[in-house]
């Protein structure tokens, strides 16, 4: 699913910057190997250095990169002036203002992603657009092949869209139990 939406071919270079015992190191493995595109691999020590980093997302040209809101903005505070050729995919926290602002001007495209571990990586996957980083919060949302998202309520109801609840998660990339 995640080679359709975000999208992901075999021309593409994904750089895996993931400690390999955290689960979205997967995606950042095995996903491009599945469509025939390029892992590119650094040390553990590339992380604590950003400014070596935006020399490596140049130099190697990195088409595809995913990262927690934390680092995107330690990256960017680092000086870092973008690339008009880089996906970005951020997750693992809330995506809240300034930052989508800041990396829709510096990236090709930038995705939301959403998905505690029990539901194998990422559960959604969302384009950021403008709006979204107008609004100051931008939203979870759209579906991966073989997912469902419900909100409820506390006696398990589904709720109108805008109406605070609880996240449910369901379908054959979640975890059994």
């Amino acid at each position: 699913s995640m080679a359709n939406v975000p999208g992901l071919t075999s021309g593409d270079r994904m750089l895996a910057i993931t400690t390999p015992t955290f689960d979205i190191s997967i995606l950042e493995m095995l996903l491009p190997l599945s469509v025939g595109a390029t892992v590119i691999l650094y040390g553990q020590d590339l992380l604590l250095a950003p400014v070596r980093l935006a020399q490596v997302l140049a130099d190697d040209r990195i088409s595809h990169m995913q990262a927690t809101p934390a680092y995107w903005r330690m990256l960017l505070d680092s000086g870092w002036q973008g690339s008009a050729t880089l996906t970005g995919l951020c997750g693992g926290e809330a995506l809240d203002a300034p930052l989508p602002r800041r990396l829709l001007e510096r990236t090709k495209i930038l995705w939301n992603v959403y998905g505690p571990t029990e539901a194998t990586i990422w559960a959604s996957a969302l384009q950021v657009m403008p709006r979204h980083a107008e609004s100051g919060k931008v939203p979870i949302g759209g579906l991966l092949d073989n997912t469902h998202l419900h909100v409820l309520d506390a006696y398990l109801e589904p709720l109108p869209r805008g109406i605070p609840g609880e996240l449910y998660i369901g379908g054959a990339g979640l975890r059994p139990g």
